[in-house]
């Protein structure tokens, strides 16, 4: 996942969006890699919001008549090495019990998040925590340890979901300054990376 803000988001009147196929990469025998991008435009055309997603597409020996391809835009999946020194931030949040469910009040109500049966069905021991609210923590700790709680100096943030974040883990962040304005993350429950390729900038 990638979020940039260009520009505010107006409080008042309409916006638009418009989601386009930037790549797909062929992965393991039975599996591709699409990235999709979206814009979100205010009633000028200006852009304000830029996003984009990568997800697998499993068990699937063609995406459909789509041949792999690496569009004109920029690719956001490239991998990022973490320095081989101490992190220069180290931080945690506990993730309360009843975050699942609290976060299903954004829309997402996918079952796997709240169904115990779903959650097996789908390979895991328990219900998960949304990506996206796992991807909200992050930006929260990183802009109160680096930038003083301020959401005017958010410019970017950019991750890769490794592994799932269960209801009532503890969620431990070591950042790397990577220039001025910069820094490179993982994050951690326990010893298990749950959070890598991932970085934020700043104003």
């Amino acid at each position: 996942r990638y979020l940039t803000v260009e520009k505010p988001l107006p409080i008042e009147g309409t916006v638009s969006i418009k989601s386009r196929v930037i790549g797909i990469h062929p992965r393991s025998k039975g599996s591709g890699f699409i990235e999709c991008e979206s814009v979100v435009t205010d009633s000028e055309g200006e852009v304000c919001v830029r996003m984009a997603n990568g997800s697998f597409r499993r068990g699937v020996e063609k995406l459909g008549d789509i041949e792999p391809f690496h569009g004109s835009g920029e690719t956001y999946s490239a991998k990022i090495t973490l320095p081989g020194t101490p992190p220069d931030y180290v931080v945690s949040t506990d993730i309360s019990s009843s975050q699942a469910q609290i976060y299903r009040l954004s829309g997402d109500y996918n079952a796997l998040h709240i169904d115990p049966e779903a959650a097996r069905f789908g390979g895991f021991k328990e219900p998960i925590l949304h990506g996206l609210c796992t991807f909200g923590h992050c930006a929260d700790l990183l802009l109160k340890t680096i930038c003083g709680a301020r959401s005017e100096r958010f410019k970017t943030i950019k991750v890769r979901f490794s592994a799932p974040v269960y209801p009532g883990d503890r969620l431990t962040l070591s950042a790397w300054k990577d220039g001025r304005n910069k820094v490179l993350f993982d994050v951690k429950v326990g010893d298990t990376v749950v959070i890598s390729n991932a970085y934020f900038e700043f104003h």
